[in-house]
């Protein structure tokens, strides 16, 4: 079997983070943070005489209350008035006491709270010509000429043909006297600027939509728990997940939870297909499997357009099988709960870009929307992505399925790709003639079992022998290796820390045994899953090229870690769990705080120097700083934070919140950093501390880390694949050329390949972290949302793409 297409990872919804790259670029660095307030920045004029407006309309998402927090602070920042409009559309209508102007305070404490707070409701006057008339008026007696709304594709319609019809429903109100002709003549345009947020992650030209991440993570709770319940008493599960249209989250659930089979809407099962599940199940209970799980999205479909329902498939196995199957629907929970850190992020991010984009629109700027292209910002002709998302529907309606899953986007088709190599393939009886092993270096972090099940299973498609290699490079040298099974590995998705067992111990003092193990062994190839030291301990093993010919075999490098610090990548396997994990703590150390007073917590994150814990947690915690290595503070920026704080207090949110990464500064400890707050807080406010220590590094792998860590692993064996090919010679391989030891990473908006030897001059590894670090640039963000008056720098922009521009482009690139 040929390599593997390329596999884009930030399809994959868990997305934790996080993954915005901050288009306009924030500055300035921490110390200018904490200079005294100065009015110096052009985005703090941008907004002045304007005002925006902000609604949610449609299905409610997880992470809308993000978006609509950082729309009200961001705007207010830049000068603007900004306005709720409550209930959606329908308030719009209604005006009154449905529009009302929101204040830094009003926006407080909504990050962690699902759903909208602003509420939404389905519109049928804002169908009618006379209720966008309506909704005209109220608009221009506020002087309101920016509109931001965040819903679905029917919701940005509306918006666009509010906007298209502008004009003349100010020259009807004029004419009614309905409005004054000044009053008209200062409204005489409507920007509009959409940000998409749907659980069903269904609307093209964004990898990913606000609160598809919380959805998974409901999705996968759930699955979980399921799991041990089926595994007790031997059952087949059915469970149905929301997806009318679109297959996403069934098809994402069914990675992320190993599942045997998935249904989804564009891409119907071949006729037949009753025949091939009952084969599948029971190949799967005859290795050994206790269990099955079956993924129904709601509107699952045969290829004739009949549905197939979650009753259908139970009906069909107990018939067929006779196996004792249960179906679970799973419905609204899947809209419910505490919105992931992802979508936090996510919903911070694009409210940002969306002020941003509202404030330098013009009359002849098109509607947009502001989408996710990898871990990059962009700015989409609103309209053109409503009508490709409409193509999907018309393709599905014409039976031309090839084309529903071309047009989801490349990221909908490689998780495509992936799930069918998994589920509906099995290794050939021919061999390739090829070992390969796999190994776990470095602490524990949560998806590794994820990456291991993958890199094992897609290699014994290829034909190879996998070898499972216990206790990191120790147990290489000491040859604790053995062969492992598909049948091993079948339940290890959604298992925390490291089913092989993992050291942090380097190669390089045991070469020789090393090599003799490789030799024993005949291994082609190495797959190192891992953090800072599998960086490190592949550098050492190509070291040891030159004087044992053993080591010139093909390694691949997939970072695992949660402190996010391996050059090469934007993201490694974990550091979304971690992620999630904080976040939820300062969740719920800061609501410890509700019936109290005046208070503040410092938390110290782990990450080593690297200060990516920190910074991401407060942006989805919503903390008032974070104190981190990579930007250098004294005590006066820390005099400047307490001060900070200290007029938060005499407004009417009395909590703060302050992360310290752990090796931000060695004499600024968390203790000191206590001490000194408690005392400069007195009689104003109290302190507490909380160090985290290594929960964040337990717990089952979210959504993204399950995700992330399958496709790491099946594009790793494709890879090394293709490279034992081509450096075998008469059965042997030898391979001493810089790329045939590479680290596999996420940079930007695609997965490559780069030689261990070329990333040494990106690496600080006195710190263990690389010299430039994407996250740096959310950091100033950060310190706006908590209300630090600091200077935007707008000077790089995202620019408006074309979405069938950039599928072309995309297409173009795998």
């Amino acid at each position: 079997m040929g390599a593997l297409p390329e596999l884009s990872l930030l399809a994959s919804a868990a997305l934790g983070l996080a993954a915005l790259l901050v288009l306009i670029t924030l500055l300035p660095p921490a110390k200018k943070m904490a200079q005294p307030p100065k009015h110096c920045g052009s985005a703090e004029q941008m907004g002045a005489g304007k005002a925006i407006a902000v609604l949610t309309s449609g299905g409610d998402a997880q992470g809308m209350n993000a978006a609509v927090r950082a729309v009200v602070r961001v705007g207010i920042y830049t000068g603007a008035k900004v306005y709720f409009v409550h209930e959606g559309y329908q308030g719009l209508v209604d005006g009154g006491d449905n529009i009302k102007e929101a204040t830094w305070e009003s926006v407080s404490m909504m990050l962690q709270l699902g759903g909208t707070v602003i509420g939404s409701a389905r519109c049928q006057d804002f169908r009618t010509r006379e209720g966008r008339l309506k909704a005209a008026r109220n608009l221009v007696k506020r002087g309101i000429t920016n509109l931001c709304v965040i819903g679905g594709d029917g919701s940005l319609t509306g918006a666009d043909t509010f906007r298209a019809e502008w004009s003349s429903l100010l020259a009807e109100l004029m004419k009614t006297g309905g409005i004054t002709a000044e009053e008209a003549k200062k409204s005489s345009y409507l920007n509009i600027v959409g940000m998409v947020g749907s659980i069903d992650n269904d609307f093209c030209g964004t990898d990913m939509t606000i609160g598809t991440d919380s959805a998974l993570h409901r999705i996968i709770e759930i699955v979980d728990a399921i799991t041990t319940t089926a595994q007790s008493h031997q059952r087949t599960f059915v469970l149905e997940v929301m997806g009318r249209h679109c297959g996403y989250l069934a098809l994402i659930t069914s990675l992320a939870c190993g599942a045997d089979w998935v249904f989804i809407p564009e891409s119907p099962p071949e006729d037949g297909w009753e025949d091939h599940l009952c084969r599948r199940l029971t190949e799967t209970r005859l290795g050994g499997s206790r269990l099955n799980i079956i993924i129904v999205a709601e509107g699952a479909i045969d290829r004739h357009g009949k549905a197939i329902t979650a009753d259908d498939v139970k009906d069909l196995v107990v018939k067929r099988l006779g196996y004792d199957t249960r179906v679970t629907i799973l419905g609204h929970v899947q809209r419910g709960g505490t919105p992931s850190a992802f979508d936090r992020i996510l919903g911070s991010r694009m409210g940002v870009e969306a002020v941003m984009a509202l404030l330098e629109g013009t009359p002849d700027t098109p509607a947009c929307v502001v989408s996710l292209s990898g871990n990059q910002a962009v700015r989409l002709p609103l309209m053109e992505c409503v009508q490709v998302t409409k193509d999907v529907t018309t393709a599905m309606n014409e039976k031309r399925f090839d084309d529903a899953v071309k047009l989801r986007g490349r990221s909908f088709q490689n998780n495509w790709n992936v799930y069918k190599l998994l589920a509906h393939i099995r290794p050939p009886s021919t061999k390739s003639g090829y070992t390969l092993a796999v190994l776990n270096v470095g602490a524990p972090a949560a998806g590794m079992n994820a990456a291991v099940r993958s890199t094992v299973r897609i290699g014994l498609i290829h034909g190879h022998r996998m070898m499972a290699v216990h206790d990191g490079f120790e147990g290489l040298a000491l040859g604790n290796v053995e062969d492992i099974s598909w049948e091993r590995v079948g339940s290890w998705t959604g298992l925390g820390g490291s089913k092989l067992g993992t050291k942090r111990t380097l190669p390089k003092k045991f070469f020789e045994e090393i090599s003799a193990t490789i030799s024993n062994f005949g291994i082609h190839g190495l797959i190192i899953i891992g953090g800072f030291e599998a960086f490190i301990g592949t550098l050492e093993l190509v070291e040891g090229r030159s004087k044992f010919e053993e080591l010139c075999i093909i390694m691949c490098v997939i970072p695992a870690t949660i402190t996010n610090n391996v050059p090469g990548s934007d993201f490694s396997i974990g550091a979304d769990t971690a992620l999630n994990t904080i976040t939820t703590t300062c969740d719920r150390i800061k609501q410890s705080a509700s019936g109290t007073k005046r208070r503040v917590f410092i938390v110290e994150t782990m990450g080593g120097y690297c200060g990516y814990l920190a910074t991401m947690a407060g942006l989805a915690a919503g903390a008032d700083a974070a104190y981190i290595f990579e930007e250098h503070f004294n005590i006066h920026d820390l005099q400047v934070n307490v001060e900070h704080l200290t007029e938060k207090m005499k407004t009417t949110v009395k909590r703060g919140l302050v992360l310290r990464n752990e090796n931000c500064n060695e004499h600024y400890t968390t203790e000191f950093l206590y001490n000194l707050y408690s005392s400069e807080g007195k009689g104003i406010f109290d302190c507490r501390k909380n160090v985290l220590g290594h929960m964040q590094q337990g717990g089952a792998p979210t959504p993204f880390d399950r995700n992330f860590g399958t496709k790491m692993g099946a594009k790793a064996v494709a890879w090394i694949t293709g490279k034992i090919k081509e450096c075998s010679r008469h059965g042997r391989i030898f391979a001493n050329t810089a790329d045939s030891a590479c680290l596999l990473g996420m940079r930007k908006r695609s997965l490559v390949f780069q030689p261990v030897t070329e990333l040494k001059d990106q690496t600080d590894f006195k710190h263990r972290i690389p010299k430039e670090q994407w996250w740096l640039k959310l950091r100033p963000m950060l310190k706006i949302l908590a209300k630090y008056n600091i200077e935007l720098d707008t000077s790089e922009k995202a620019h408006m793409e074309h979405v069938r521009q950039k599928r072309i482009s995309q297409e173009s690139g795998m």
